[in-house]
C-alpha cells in the first residue's frame, strides 16, 4: 500500500467533501488591458494567452491561480503565481484558503478537470467565455491537508520527469527534424526552379500589392487575431483584410512568414498581400517567400527590416502554379 493509500484510509474513509470554488477561494479579475503591456516592466502581466506580458505596476501580491476569461485559452490556460503580478480585466485570479486547501493542490485540480466542466456550460458567442457564476459552482474535492500535500507531492514529480524526458526526446529528434527540414526544403526549392518548371518569370508586383498594418490600441477586444512579426499578439472587434493572404513581417523576424485564410488585423511592422487570384494563388506565393528566404534581404543594419520596393522586385515563376501549391 503506498503512502497515499495509507493517509487515505486513515484520514478520508468515508470520502472526501466537495465544495464549491466560491466556499475556498476569493475570485476576482484584474484592470488591464493587452496593450498596456511593457516589453521590461517590472513585474508579470497575466493576459489571456499562455505567455505573460509584463508592467511596471502590480495589482496583487499574493498566493493563485490565473486563468483566462476569455477568448482560445480558455479552460486551457492556467498559471500558478506567487508574489506580485498585474492582471487582465477579462483574466480570472483564484485566491485560495490555503486553511482549506493548498494552492498546488487547486491548481492541479483545476488543470486535469475544468475544461471538461465548462464545455459544459460555457458561453459561445464569437469568442468563448467564463461567465462568474460558472467559477462560483466549480466544485472542488477537499481531503485533509496532509493528502493534498502528498497528492501534490507525487503530481510534482511525475511533472519534473516528463519535463526531463521531454529535453532528453527533444535533443534525440533534434537531429532528425534537422534533416526532414532540409529534405523539405530541397524539395520546395526544386519544385519552385525555372529550370524544373519551365515558367516564365515576373516581378513580384505584377501579381500582388504589397499593404502595411495599422496601429490597434483604439480597438475594443473581440474575436479578431492582431499579427505582429512574431504572430498573434491580441484579439480585437475589427480587421483589415478577410481574404487568403500572406503576411510579411516588416521587422524583427523577417523569415516568420504566416499564410491566412481568416479575417485578421496587423500591425505596422507586418505587411498583407492582397493578390490576383487569376494570376497567383495565395498558398503558392507563401512557398514561393520561403524559398526567397527574406531574412537574407535585410536593408537595415540595426533591426533586420524588409522594405516595399525590395520585395516588389522578387521575381516568381507563372507556369504551373496551380499544381505546384498544393503539392
Amino acid at each position: 500500500m503506498s503512502k497515499l493509500d495509507e493517509l487515505i484510509a486513515e484520514l478520508c474513509p468515508n470520502g472526501v467533501e466537495y465544495r464549491h470554488l466560491e466556499e475556498i477561494a476569493e475570485i476576482g479579475t484584474g484592470s488591464h488591458n493587452t496593450n498596456e503591456g511593457l516589453d521590461d516592466g517590472e513585474y508579470p502581466f497575466y493576459v489571456r494567452s499562455q505567455e505573460p506580458l509584463r508592467l511596471n505596476s502590480y495589482d496583487y501580491d499574493e498566493t493563485a491561480i490565473v486563468t483566462a476569461g476569455d477568448g482560445v485559452g480558455v479552460g486551457k490556460v492556467f498559471h500558478y503565481v506567487e508574489g506580485k503580478y498585474a492582471l487582465h480585466q477579462r483574466a480570472y485570479r483564484i485566491h485560495p484558503d490555503e486553511n482549506i486547501v493548498c494552492a498546488n493542490f487547486l491548481f492541479h485540480y483545476m488543470k486535469s478537470t475544468f475544461l471538461a466542466y465548462i464545455e459544459k456550460s460555457m458561453f459561445k458567442g464569437s469568442v468563448a467565455s467564463i461567465r462568474r457564476p460558472m467559477l462560483n459552482a466549480y466544485a472542488v474535492p477537499v481531503p485533509p491537508m496532509e493528502v493534498q500535500r502528498e497528492i501534490v507531492h507525487i503530481l510534482d514529480e511525475f511533472t519534473l520527469l516528463s519535463a526531463e524526458l521531454s529535453a532528453e526526446l527533444s535533443a534525440e529528434l533534434s537531429a532528425e527534424l534537422q534533416a526532414r527540414k532540409k529534405q523539405y526544403e530541397y524539395y520546395r526549392d526544386t519544385l519552385l526552379s525555372p529550370s524544373e518548371i519551365e515558367a516564365n518569370e515576373v516581378k513580384l508586383s505584377d501579381v500582388v500589392s504589397i499593404k502595411n498594418g495599422k496601429d490597434y490600441k483604439h480597438l475594443r477586444e473581440g474575436a479578431y487575431p492582431v499579427y505582429g512579426s512574431g504572430g498573434i499578439m491580441t484579439y480585437v472587434d475589427q480587421y483589415v483584410y478577410d481574404k487568403p493572404t500572406v503576411l510579411i513581417p516588416r521587422k524583427g523576424s523577417l523569415g516568420n512568414l504566416f499564410y491566412v485564410e481568416q479575417p485578421f488585423w496587423n500591425v505596422d511592422t507586418v505587411f498583407y498581400t492582397e493578390i490576383n487570384d487569376d494570376k497567383c494563388l495565395p498558398k503558392y506565393l507563401f512557398y514561393l517567400l520561403q524559398k526567397e528566404h527574406l531574412e537574407k534581404l535585410n536593408t537595415a543594419g540595426g533591426v533586420p527590416s524588409l522594405t516595399q520596393t525590395v520585395l516588389m522586385n522578387i521575381p516568381r515563376w507563372t507556369y504551373h502554379q496551380s499544381a505546384i501549391a498544393y503539392r
